[in-house]
């Protein structure tokens, strides 16, 4: 799982360290200044007081000064001003990084050092099936973090790059994050639940897999057959209401999908049951009868959550298509399946940045055991290669 995007970040984690070797390597040349600056100071203390202005201004001046200017100390690193407290984060000046040298054993990293870094970081996201704006975004967060920061010499350069990314990906994954478990469980019963996306990206399997999920928090639950459209669909769902022992509501093949899930919400209602996962048929955002038709269904139904599925294996064709559903009858989470098999992992991260809202659950096999709640913590973990897949 995500062995892809570790692959990329490697070569991220391979330019932030030889930029800060390359840095460090120049720093080291600004060493033997100290001895330099140390010895005129102790000569200017040694003058005496009438001749000590002119050791001053034979002294080095500080950056930016005029070789005219008269310091009233004899400083190797001058009192902050007012002025210099007030520059961009981004910039320093050669005492700065001189003084964090010597007595910090530190660097300060730039925004210019970090350009190599960055683009390597853009290109390893973007292969990693990450949209271009995520992508950017991303990016923006992780220059952020780095810029002004100060690493001691000799620190694990591969550390600080896989540190700065990780905080970077679970700020942006957290943004919109929605507790499923305390949803259901604070929502008016029954909740209803609809299901949208393509044919074959695992729709009705997932219906199940939710299922199971909820049956397991000692919830209970009705399945609305709504996929009236595709042959074998209802018959799909039956076989699985029948494996968890589950009511299956439906009507006809053809029938109205609207109906068939009204049907099965009033069913949960008169049952005192907690729960209707409604089935869909699935269809893409071009087929406009289709579309109007999900409209409709949503605003006869009213559902609660509106969840859209498909595959992770599927890239930025999935986050296209997420945006489009999305645009037509706003979303309230997505499910992404096939995650197990997915080396890229980008589609998790853009999906949830793209629609504004969260991914829910990830189905990573076949079984029904086989779906794990949505948590920032668990994707980063592996896309970084810090747990197991």
């Amino acid at each position: 799982m995500f062995s892809r995007f570790k692959e990329k970040l490697n070569g991220f984690k391979e330019a932030l360290s030889s930029k800060i070797a390359e840095k460090v390597s120049q720093a080291e040349k600004l060493a033997g200044k100290k001895d330099d600056d140390k010895a005129i100071e102790s000569q200017a203390k040694a003058l005496p007081a009438a001749d000590k202005n002119a050791a001053q201004v034979k002294s080095p001046a500080p950056d930016g000064a005029s070789s005219g200017a008269s310091p009233t100390k004899p400083s190797v690193f001058p009192e902050k001003t007012t002025e210099a407290n007030n520059k961009p984060k981004s910039r320093f000046s050669f005492l700065e990084k001189a003084k964090s040298l010597i007595f910090e054993q530190e660097v300060i990293l730039e925004e210019k050092d970090l350009e190599e870094p960055m683009w390597a970081l853009e290109m390893a996201l973007m292969e990693s099936d990450v949209a271009l704006p995520v992508a950017e975004e991303i990016v923006r967060e992780v220059k952020s973090n780095l810029v002004g920061m100060k690493r001691k010499i000799g620190a694990d350069t591969g550390a600080i790059a896989e540190q700065s990314l990780r905080n970077a990906l679970l700020t942006l994954l957290s943004r919109n994050y929605l507790d499923f478990d305390e949803y259901i469980k604070s929502k008016e019963k029954p909740v209803k639940i609809l299901f949208v996306g393509v044919n074959g990206t695992g729709k009705t399997t997932s219906i199940a897999k939710v299922a199971r999920y909820l049956m397991n928090q000692s919830y209970s639950v009705v399945l609305a057959a709504g996929d009236t459209f595709r042959a074998g669909a209802i018959e799909q769902l039956e076989v699985h209401g029948n494996s968890l022992g589950l009511k299956v509501v439906k009507h006809k093949t053809g029938g109205d999908p609207a109906a068939v899930i009204f049907d099965a919400v009033e069913y949960a209602k008169a049952h005192n049951k907690d729960v209707v996962l409604a089935d869909t048929a699935g269809r893409l955002h071009t087929n406009i009868n289709l579309m109007d038709q999900m409209r409709k269904i949503v605003r006869v139904t009213k559902p609660d959550l509106l969840i859209f599925v498909d595959e992770a294996i599927a890239g930025n064709d999935a986050v296209e298509r997420a945006r489009l559903f999305n645009e037509s009858v706003p979303i309230d989470g997505s499910i992404l399946t096939k995650t197990d098999a997915d080396a890229k992992g980008g589609s998790a991260i853009s999906i949830a940045y793209i629609t504004g809202k969260p991914v829910l659950f990830l189905g990573i096999g076949q079984t029904y055991p086989d779906l794990v709640k949505f948590e920032p913590e668990w994707l980063v973990d592996r896309l970084m290669g810090e747990a197991e897949a």
